[in-house]
C-alpha cells in the first residue's frame, strides 16, 4: 500500500499528461500481481465498496477524534480523506501495512455491521500517506487527473504495446486484470479472446479549428446531436447499453434495451423524443429532457412515458459476428441503413446526412444550429475506418458558439486534490430585477474551470479578502465581482431557486471593469432557455 500511496501522491501533484503516464507505467512495471491490477482499477474508478461511504469515514473518525475538532479541521483542509488521514490517532498494532490486494479483499468483505471495526484496523496499520490512499480507494474519489484512456495508454507504454490493442481487450477483462498482464508481460502470451459482443472503444472527433481546412468532397456531414453517445450490444439473447466511458446504462433505458433485437454492435446518440423545450415535434427534445433519465439505476413507467427515449444511429461496428470496423465509413453506413429496417422506428432512426456542398452554406447551418436544437455539425471522412480514440484527419466536430452571461460571484468552496488549498469551486448568480429596484441575486451556475493558474490565485485571494459569512466549508463573499460565464445551453429546473440550470458552465473572463449592478438579469437568461 505504501508504493501505491506514493504513486497517488505523485499523480496528484503532477500536471503533465506525459509525466502522469510515465509514473503509472513505471508502477505497473515494478509492482507484482495482483497489487498492480487492483491499483489500476482503483485509479480508473473500477472498484466499488458498498459498505464504505464518505459518511462512513466521518463516523469512523468520530470514534477517536472529537467531532468539533474534526469539523474545524475538515473546513481548513478542504478534503475528507486528507483530514481523516492526518488526524487519525493510531492504536498500536504488530501487523504490517496491508498490501493493495489485502486492502481490497478486506473492504470488499465489509458489511454495515463490520465496517467501523475493520476499517479502523486497516487505518491503524498505515501511516498518513497510506491512510489517505486507502480512503481514496474506498470512496472512489481519486481525482488524480488520470482518465481511463490515460491509464490504458500507460499500460501500453509500460509493456511496449499498441494502445488500440489494449483498448480492444480491456473491457472484456475484470480487475485485477490477470490475463491482460499475463499477455503483456509474456512474449509467448496470447491476448485475451476478443468477444465481438463486448464493449468496443468509441471513435471520437477532433474539434474543427478552421472551416476551410477540409476538402468537402472527402467528407460526409451530419448534425451533431445534443444527447449522449451510447453503444448498443446485442448477442441474440441479451442487449446491453453502454455510455462512452464504458459504463452500462441498460437499467435506466429498458425500453431501448428491449426494442434492440439486432445481433451486433451499433453506435448512436441517446435522445428523448418530443417537442419539449426546443426540439422539433416528434424529433429530439433538449438535453434537459434527457437529463431527467440519466444517472438512474431503474426508471418508472411514468417517466418512460413522460420522457420517451430513442437512439439516433451513427455507425455499425459488428454485424452478426462480422467486424466492420476495418471497413470504410461509406461501407458501414450502407450496412447500417440496411440494418435499420429490422429495428422499431419509434425507438431507432438514423442520423441524416447534410447535402451542403460549400462552406458558406455550412457556416449558415452551424450558425442556425442553436435555433434548431442541434449542437453543431460532424464531418466524417468517407474512407475512414472505425478506430478507437481521436485520429487526426478522420472525424471532426464543429460545435455552435457558446452562450455567455455576466454573473456575480456569490459563494466559494475549496477544491480537491491539488486545489485543496485554494477556493476554486464557485457559485454565481444573476439579478431578479435591477438592484436599484429591489432585485436580489439568485444562483444560476456553479463553475470550477476555465481560469488560468494566475487567475485562480487572484480569485482565491479575492474570496479570502471579501468573505462576509461562512457556512461550513462554504464562504459567502461580497457581491461585487462580475464573472463572464460561458455555457452550452440553459434549461428550466425545479431543483434551483432561480428556476434555471446551465449546461457546462465555465469561467470565460473576470470582469473587474464591470459593476455588479450591471450583471445580467434572470429575465435575460430566460431568453436563452431551450
Amino acid at each position: 500500500m505504501e508504493r501505491f500511496a506514493h504513486l497517488l501522491d505523485r499523480l496528484i501533484y503532477t500536471r503533465s499528461r506525459n509525466d502522469k503516464i510515465a509514473l503509472v507505467a513505471a508502477y505497473l512495471q515494478t509492482t507484482p500481481d495482483p497489487d498492480r491490477g487492483w491499483a489500476l482499477a482503483a485509479l480508473t474508478s473500477g472498484l466499488d465498496f458498498p459498505a464504505v461511504k464518505a459518511s462512513t469515514i466521518r463516523e469512523v473518525v468520530a470514534t477517536r477524534v472529537d467531532a468539533v475538532l474534526y469539523s474545524l479541521s475538515r473546513d481548513f483542509v478542504g478534503d475528507t480523506a486528507e483530514t481523516a488521514s492526518l488526524i487519525w490517532p493510531r492504536q498500536p498494532t504488530d501487523l504490517p501495512p496491508p498490501t493493495v490486494a489485502e486492502a481490497v479483499e478486506v473492504m470488499a468483505g465489509m458489511s454495515r455491521s463490520t465496517v467501523m471495526a475493520e476499517l479502523s484496523r486497516l487505518l491503524d496499520r498505515l501511516e498518513p500517506d497510506g491512510r489517505f490512499a486507502l480512503i481514496k480507494m474506498a470512496t472512489g474519489a481519486m481525482r488524480t487527473g488520470l482518465s481511463g484512456r490515460l491509464a490504458r495508454t500507460a499500460f501500453a507504454q509500460a509493456f511496449g504495446l499498441d494502445v488500440e490493442e489494449v483498448e480492444e481487450h480491456w473491457h472484456g477483462v475484470k480487475p485485477p486484470y490477470a490475463s491482460l498482464f499475463a499477455w503483456a508481460t509474456s512474449p509467448e502470451g496470447s491476448a485475451p479472446v476478443a468477444d465481438p459482443f463486448q464493449f468496443k472503444p468509441f471513435m471520437l472527433a477532433h474539434s474543427l479549428e478552421g472551416e476551410e481546412q477540409l476538402d468537402l468532397a472527402d467528407f460526409a456531414v451530419e448534425w451533431k446531436w445534443d444527447g449522449i453517445r451510447i453503444q448498443l450490444i446485442g448477442d441474440g439473447e441479451t442487449t446491453r447499453l453502454f455510455s462512452r466511458g464504458g459504463e452500462e446504462i441498460s437499467g435506466a433505458f429498458p425500453e431501448i434495451a428491449s426494442a434492440y433485437r439486432f445481433r451486433g454492435v451499433m453506435d448512436g446518440e441517446l435522445l428523448v423524443r418530443g417537442d419539449l423545450q426546443g426540439g422539433e415535434e416528434g424529433g429530439a427534445a433538449s438535453f434537459n429532457a434527457l437529463q431527467q433519465r440519466l444517472g438512474r439505476k431503474k426508471v418508472t413507467a411514468a417517466m418512460i412515458d413522460e420522457f420517451p427515449a430513442f437512439v439516433r444511429l451513427y455507425d455499425l461496428l459488428i454485424d452478426g459476428g462480422e467486424d466492420l470496423r476495418g471497413h470504410p465509413w461509406s461501407v458501414r453506413r450502407a450496412r447500417l441503413e440496411a440494418a435499420l429496417d429490422s429495428l422499431p422506428p419509434d425507438r431507432f432512426d438514423i442520423s441524416q446526412l447534410i447535402g451542403a456542398t460549400d462552406w458558406a452554406e455550412l457556416i449558415q447551418l452551424r450558425d442556425d444550429a442553436r435555433a434548431q436544437a442541434y449542437e453543431g455539425l460532424m464531418f466524417k471522412r468517407r474512407d475512414s475506418v472505425y478506430s478507437p480514440g481521436r485520429k487526426t484527419g478522420l472525424w471532426y466536430k464543429w460545435k455552435r458558439q457558446p452562450l455567455t452571461a455576466d454573473c456575480v460571484l456569490m459563494y466559494a468552496q475549496r477544491g480537491s486534490g491539488k486545489r485543496s488549498s485554494y477556493y476554486s469551486d464557485f457559485t454565481f448568480g444573476c439579478w431578479t430585477a435591477p438592484p436599484g429596484d429591489g432585485g436580489e441575486l439568485l444562483p444560476v451556475a456553479k463553475a470550477y474551470f476555465g481560469f488560468t493558474d494566475e487567475e485562480l490565485k487572484w480569485l482565491d485571494s479575492f474570496v479570502r479578502r471579501h468573505t462576509t459569512n461562512r457556512f461550513g466549508p462554504v464562504r459567502e463573499v461580497e457581491k461585487t465581482l462580475v464573472i463572464e460565464i460561458a455555457f452550452d445551453s440553459i434549461h428550466l429546473s425545479k431543483r434551483h431557486k432561480s428556476g434555471l440550470a446551465m449546461r457546462f458552465p465555465r469561467i470565460a473572463r473576470i470582469r473587474q471593469d464591470k459593476p455588479a449592478g450591471e450583471a445580467n438579469l434572470i429575465a435575460d437568461l430566460m431568453a436563452f432557455v431551450s
